[in-house]
């Protein structure tokens, strides 16, 4: 029956964060907190202790700090991951006897009952534990139950038995040998800074010519980054920079056959020139690629480069490779299909092939190759058409070797699937946000983000266009659905990015009516950009992006809390940083046709505001500086000025502990 560990009578249940039952670690970059809660609890009236344990992954000794009791058996206490890579944490928890021996020493006392063998007890539990000890601690400790035996004064006695100094020493050499430790080790996965706060801004690089109809390069690249550098982004996103096929490449527009002269879709990789691990020709050579890579750094910006899984007909890897691929009766290669909809210039690969070992070995080396370039983030081309078990080896073995590297999963799909490559190793994912219009969507859509699971494992990137998607309210919404949009990506979640120049153009015609495909789509066809126009988009993203550098209450997305308004066009948030030093009120207008004004409930205790006092709220996008006090306050906002504010709280900090009842950030 020793497996049964009798002794053992502590319960540890309902760990938190942990996901499908610690089968995943969840994501934290360096310097964030690590929240964890227990239920600690055990059989009849004794006194529990628990601990929260945690280590680097590898180190063999727990570092241990006290859990602070939270009420009806729930515990919690935090440690800050200081280094990248995995951490581990699990809670521990002992009955003291000691502890309960105190509570009900002072119950009997106060009772003016007879304490006289309560203290012979507690002598006793002192002299066990110098047992133990040695040196000072044993001489204190055997000084002390001496004190108890014989006391001279009971209130003195107990003021002795339950003084600090006295609780200190026993809890620090409290017996444990009757602990018992949660029987599952949870991980942490530790990412980099810019896993949790970046500005990213795609755009194709064969449209960066000044000249009309040439193909831009690398060269031209280097042209531009100086503006999106001004403009406050710090990551560049590049479509696939590989030679295209010619077989079945597509025209402009989609169109099916392609005329003279028509570049192709740079998704349809691999021909003539090479495959994965090559680049346009027309773009440049790797040496001007790796002076791109050079000149952004310099810039303070990465490059992130398009990592997608399929090859054209004249890839190189379906002659040397034909076994990755399915083959259909009529000798020919299955091309990619959407029924009705076909792709006849791109190849999926077949991962049920039975090479499949040196199929994920090559494509894993497709990522190392570009590390090794220089490139540590890669937007990934529907993950979710691929096996899991794929991504959750490559991520794993890619990060093994070059902690810095970034992985953001480009997967519009249904909810499990978005959620399962998050949990897998992702570290930022697409989102719905591009669908939820009005406040009641987005908040909800925020709550689930950030007050759920999913706050766990899924880093959220809000993106309010791609060279795929021209929203229907973009299309309907004009500059002022533009500026709102962009405003709520940027403030709502830490992690967000746009597609260029169109998006600072305000370019929203479609393909057709009712439909979310750009006409004329740059995915067909090389653009010739006026990269030097200024528009008041453009103006307003560069404004919002040094807002975000200078306010760590939106370098993470968590910490937010909605508040009511009286009108459902105006949605209203707060968000604060982990050490409420930081502290953020935004509103913005959702009817890009019409004025919208109203009353916001703001939410003080979470913002830690002295509901009796004034306070200042400085608009950051305006520069304008407004009073408030109490809970409710009015705003009005015009769709043809910024159709929005961007507050900062100015006013006095009311600490918790001064307020009425415990007012703790959002974890």
């Amino acid at each position: 029956m020793k497996h049964l560990e009798g002794t053992k009578r502590v319960i540890i249940d309902h760990v938190k964060p942990e996901i499908n039952s610690g089968q995943f670690p969840i994501k934290r970059v360096v310097g964030e907190k690590v929240v964890v809660q227990a239920d600690v609890f055990t059989d009849g009236h004794d006194t529990v202790r628990a601990l929260l344990l945690y280590r680097q992954a590898g180190k063999k000794n727990w570092q241990e700090k006290p859990m602070e009791f939270l009420g009806n058996d729930r515990w919690e206490s935090e440690f800050v991951p200081t280094a990248m890579g995995m951490y581990e944490y699990t809670v521990a928890g002992w009955v003291d006897h000691f502890l309960f021996w105190q509570t009900g020493l002072n119950k009997k006392y106060e009772a003016h009952q007879d304490i006289a063998v309560e203290l012979l007890i507690g002598a006793e539990m002192l002299e066990q534990t110098a047992a133990h000890t040695k040196g000072g601690v044993n001489k204190k400790l055997l000084k002390w139950a001496s004190a108890l035996r014989q006391p001279k004064n009971m209130a003195e006695a107990v003021a002795l038995a339950t003084g600090p100094e006295v609780s200190e020493l026993m809890y620090e050499y409290a017996d444990r040998s009757f602990a018992r430790q949660y029987p599952k080790i949870l991980q942490v996965s530790v990412e980099r800074q810019k896993a949790l706060f970046s500005s990213w801004y795609e755009f194709f690089p064969r449209s960066t010519s000044q000249e009309y109809g040439q193909h831009g390069t690398f060269r031209d690249c280097e042209r531009i980054l100086p503006r999106i550098a001004e403009m406050g982004f710090d990551v560049v996103y590049l479509p696939p920079i590989h030679p295209i096929g010619m077989a079945f490449r597509k025209g402009y527009n989609n169109a099916v056959t392609a005329e003279p002269g028509n570049p192709g879709s740079p998704w349809a990789i691999g021909g003539e020139a090479g495959g994965h691990k090559d680049i346009h020709p027309e773009l440049g050579t790797l040496e001007d690629f790796h002076s791109l890579v050079r000149r952004a750094n310099e810039l303070g910006i990465e490059l992130a480069l398009d990592f997608a899984i399929q090859c054209s007909p004249d890839h190189p890897y379906v002659k040397s490779h034909p076994q990755w691929f399915k083959w259909r009766p009529d000798g020919t290669v299955q091309y990619a299909e959407n029924p009705p909809k076909k792709y006849q210039d791109v190849l999926p690969v077949n991962f049920e092939t039975e090479d499949w070992v040196n199929l994920w070995q090559e494509l894993k080396s497709i990522v190392v190759y570009w590390i090794k370039q220089g490139v540590n983030i890669f937007r990934v081309d529907n993950p979710h058409t691929k096996p899991f078990p794929f991504w959750e080896w490559l991520i794993k073995e890619v990060r093994a070797v070059y902690p810095n590297t970034i992985f953001l999963a480009e997967a519009f799909t249904r909810p499990r699937i978005m959620e399962r490559l998050g949990k897998l190793g992702y570290t930022q994912s697409y989102t719905y946000f591009t669908w939820r219009e009005t406040a009641e969507e987005l908040q909800q859509y925020m709550e689930e983000l950030t007050k759920t699971d999913m706050r766990e494992y899924y880093r959220p990137n809000f993106w309010p266009n791609t060279p795929d998607i021209l929203p229907i309210h973009l299309q309907t919404g004009g500059e002022p659905m533009f500026l709102s949009r962009v405003i709520m990506a940027a403030t709502m979640s830490s992690n967000y990015g746009l597609y260029g120049p169109v998006y600072e153009f305000g370019l929203n015609t479609p393909m057709a009516p009712g439909k979310e495909e750009y006409l004329d789509s740059e995915k067909y066809e090389i653009k010739r950009w006026d990269w030097d126009q200024h528009t008041r988009i453009r103006d307003v993203i560069t404004k919002l992006n040094h807002i975000r550098k200078e306010n760590p209450a939106l370098q993470t997305t968590w910490h937010i809390e909605f508040a009511k308004t009286d009108n459902p066009n105006i949605i209203c948030y707060a968000k604060t940083d982990q050490d409420m030093t930081n502290r953020m009120i935004i509103a913005v207008n959702l009817d890009p046709h019409n004025r919208q004004a109203g009353w916001i409930q703001v939410p003080e205790k979470e913002l830690w505001l002295d509901p009796e006092e004034p306070y200042l709220v400085y608009d950051l996008l305006s520069g304008h500086t407004y009073t408030w006090r109490h809970e409710w306050n009015y705003v009005e906002l015009h769709p043809d000025q910024v159709p929005a504010h961007v507050f900062r709280i100015e006013g006095p900090l009311l600490r918790p502990e001064k307020a009425a009842g415990e007012n703790k950030p959002v974890h």
